[in-house]
């Protein structure tokens, strides 16, 4: 299978594997919903990032408008950082509307998890890590059309894939 295609198949697990958990974490589900179109309003990431840390989020805007949507999204991306997610490791807001951009959503969602699992405390549904390791070849195609929106998500999840594989290698030895 050429990389391309295992990329796709990789994006496409993660993807299933994200909507999973956002799914069991929040105890709401995306229905007929695509993953863009669950995500777009900010509701259920808040919803989320106040499952995993109890009102760190104040106010989540139920109304049904962009407006109300981007700040939802830009409320869980200052979240994620006060949770002690850098930048790097965060999608600009846009990308949820953006396909091509759309896998700086799961990069961010990866990390949560990370983040979530590392905590002692977090008793919740748990992340497979593994089923976002395919996201490595789109990660690396991406950053090499140098696209500088999501260079910063991709070099981060790229840096964290082979600090994994060097853990995992030091465990071993």
């Amino acid at each position: 299978m050429e990389w391309r295609q295992q990329s796709a198949v990789g994006c496409e697990l993660a993807f299933l594997e994200a909507q999973r958990w956002l799914e069991e974490v929040t105890k709401k589900c995306f229905g007929s919903k695509s993953f863009r179109v669950a995500l777009e309003d900010g509701v259920l990431l808040c919803d989320l990032i106040n499952t995993l840390k109890p009102g760190i989020i104040k106010r989540v805007n139920r109304l049904s408008t962009p407006i109300a949507g981007l700040d939802n999204v830009n409320v869980f991306l200052k979240a994620c950082e006060k949770l002690g997610l850098n930048e790097a490791q965060l999608f600009h807001p846009g990308d949820l509307q953006d396909v091509s951009t759309r896998v700086t959503v799961l990069i961010t969602i990866y990390w949560l998890g990370r983040k979530a699992q590392s905590d002692p405390f977090y008793t919740g549904p748990q992340l497979n890590l593994k089923a976002f390791e395919g996201l490595l070849g789109t990660a690396l195609s991406m950053l090499f059309t140098f696209d500088a929106i999501i260079f910063l998500p991709l070099f981060s999840f790229i840096q964290g894939s082979a600090l994994q594989v060097w853990e995992l290698m030091h465990k071993i030895n």
